[in-house]
């Protein structure tokens, strides 16, 4: 297929692309109603209105409140200055910044070299992706917390480390699955970070505490621990281990806990070798994905931590495989077994998105991309001194490893490769829910919950 040559083409084509898009998303996937921004709203608004108690909040019609950390509570204690219309309108606007952020860090000069044309096709791509498409309708945080935890990785990449820590420390303090970013800092040894983003989560949660001692105390001694209040752990928008097993039947949390070891121990060698390699992307993308993986409950719309791994699979020359799973996570498959998730169709359609997850930490190139290795090999082929007249006189060839070969690596500034006679240069969440008599609106096949309505049956 030839994409179109001139402007006017690529403006038919974006026109096309934008149409049918909204088509598909108008008519084909659920549209969530805003539904967990309404559990936000409401809490903090009753928090601060009527004297409630964040926790014991409920959308009315449903058994859903709040099950954030209580900073998140205080950071959206703004929204209780707006009435719902309005914070659904920020809640939009936020969102769309953050895709921004996130788009800007992992695509770079790219996206910039293709303008408008190729923030179009990205804006149509990234409409189609479930998860952001439920992180906007659901009025969820997840794009915002990417976005931070990104800018720490950008941070480190173009050497800008100490200022490095921030972003995660502030979304650690929203929501505990970014902590997971603290321990990939640990690994990496950047200790200075690690502290940075240690401090920001403890002084966010301290000052939750002081704000709200009450809900603090409820929520790190009981409601963090208490599973149930999040959601059905087999729903089948819960795509990660726990999930799976759930819907297995397997209760035992030892199993669950021996998946989630195993699980992390992958994550530490292959995220600590790619920030080795200076491959931060990499080592933020698997953290990203071991985090959904290892977390008691994943909907669906936390998988925007994917997103990452996809720009490292373009990056390293696998396009067509970034397409392929891309396309997977955008056809909402996994609703298929929404009624009935038995039998060897169920557990491998029903967990779909988790396959992904797992084949991704597995198998995610890392190290540096295939275009600098290409780069660095054409330009040391280019820069390759010449021996003169003398030095083959008194070099033998072929150059063989040795005392001399060293010197004259040295001199040049190039590695010796044996065997070879010339040498080469070295290369350098819980959605707010308690635990429902019915699942949370999830479901692709029905209208979510308002504030009256009850979200659809199990």
């Amino acid at each position: 297929m030839n994409l179109p040559g001139t402007d006017r083409g690529r403006l038919l084509l974006l026109l096309a692309l934008a149409t049918a898009v909204t088509v598909f998303t108008a008519t084909v996937p659920l549209l969530r109603d805003w539904f967990d921004l309404r559990v936000y709203h409401g809490a903090v608004y009753s928090w601060v209105h009527h004297g409630g108690r964040i926790y014991d909040y409920r959308v009315p019609g449903t058994t859903y409140g709040f099950t954030y950390p209580p900073f998140a509570a205080v950071a959206m204690l703004p929204m209780a200055l707006l009435p719902l219309s309005a914070a659904i309108a920020g809640s939009v606007l936020l969102n769309a910044t953050a895709t921004a952020v996130v788009a800007r860090v992992l695509s770079g000069r790219p996206l910039r070299r293709f303008g408008w044309y190729g923030c179009g096709l990205t804006v149509c791509a990234l409409a189609l992706f479930e998860p952001l498409r439920d992180t906007f309708s659901f009025g969820q945080v997840n794009l915002l917390l990417l976005a931070l935890v990104l800018t720490d990785a950008w941070l480190l990449a173009t050497g800008r480390g100490r200022w490095a820590g921030w972003g995660i420390g502030l979304a650690a303090a929203v929501k505990l699955t970014p902590a997971l970013f603290i321990g990939l800092l640990l690994l990496a040894g950047r200790r200075r970070a690690a502290a940075v983003a240690t401090a920001v989560a403890g002084g966010a949660t301290a000052l939750a505490a002081w704000v709200a001692p009450d809900a603090s105390r409820f929520y790190w001694t009981q409601a963090m621990w208490d599973t149930t209040r999040v959601g059905r752990l087999d729903y089948v928008s819960n795509q990660s281990l726990q999930g799976i097993l759930a819907r297995l039947g397997e209760t035992d949390r030892a199993v669950w806990a021996v998946a989630v070891l195993l699980t992390l121990g992958v994550w530490a060698v292959r995220a600590r070798a790619a920030a080795a390699a200076g491959d931060w992307t990499a080592a933020f993308a698997l953290t990203g994905l071991t985090a959904c993986l290892i977390s008691p409950i994943t909907w669906v719309h936390h998988l925007v931590w994917l997103l990452p791994a996809f720009a490292v699979l373009v990056r390293a020359g696998h396009a067509r495989v970034a397409g392929a799973l891309y396309a997977v996570l955008c056809t909402s498959v996994v609703w298929l077994w929404f009624d009935d998730a038995s039998g060897v169709d169920g557990f491998l359609g029903s967990n779909t998105y988790t396959w992904v997850t797992l084949g991704l930490l597995l198998w995610l190139p890392t190290g540096q991309p295939r275009a600098a290795r290409l780069f660095l090999a054409r330009r040391a082929k280019a820069t390759t001194p010449a021996l003169s007249a003398d030095a083959a006189t008194t070099i033998p060839a072929p150059v063989q490893s040795g005392p001399r070969s060293g010197t004259v690596a040295a001199a040049t500034g190039t590695a010796a490769v044996p065997g070879r006679g010339l040498p080469r240069r070295a290369s350098s969440e819980p959605t707010a829910a308690t635990r429902p008599a019915a699942p949370k609106p999830q479901s692709s096949s029905s209208r979510a919950s308002s504030y009256t309505a009850k979200p659809p049956p199990a």
